[in-house]
């Protein structure tokens, strides 16, 4: 678990993992840098598939170790006002193995069930795979529990 501060549509809140847990499974993707070309691509399409994550109940959340004034413009140009960006701290980057260079995350994406169980984990500094990869996993989770 975790506490930091998020943003989505350039509004600012604290943000508690487990406390998102409640409400359902949490995709929580980590990503080097707001604003470089991979970062804006993959948060274009997590921004598209954001109704797709919901119909499986899903919240999708980004986590960088940019400062919230650079997250909370993200939130609301490349991330479309659709889902919340974090900081995350060297602890949270080091707890989830997403340590990248210089105290930037790399690019992982997992999949956490609401009682807090990591079922999908895609590394891969390419974009192209995280958002369906984690798709499956939310696909996979709702079938589950039909």
């Amino acid at each position: 678990d975790f506490n930091t501060t998020a943003a989505k549509a350039g509004n600012t809140f604290g943000f508690s993992l487990s406390k998102q847990l409640k409400k359902g499974p949490v995709v929580l993707y980590f990503f080097p840098a707001a604003f470089t070309s991979g970062c804006t691509v993959e948060a274009n399409q997590f921004a598209e598939a954001t109704e797709e994550f919901a119909k499986y109940g899903t919240t999708v959340i980004g986590l960088s170790a940019d400062p919230i004034d650079k997250l909370a413009k993200f939130s609301t140009s490349e991330c479309r006002s659709k889902f919340a960006v974090a900081m995350a701290s060297p602890t949270t980057i080091a707890a989830y193995d997403a340590k990248l260079i210089f105290g930037k995350s790399n690019r992982t994406s997992y999949f956490i069930t609401p009682q807090g169980k990591i079922t999908a984990v895609h590394s891969d500094l390419d974009y192209r795979q995280h958002v369906p990869e984690m798709l499956k996993a939310a696909k996979a989770w709702a079938d589950a529990r039909k």
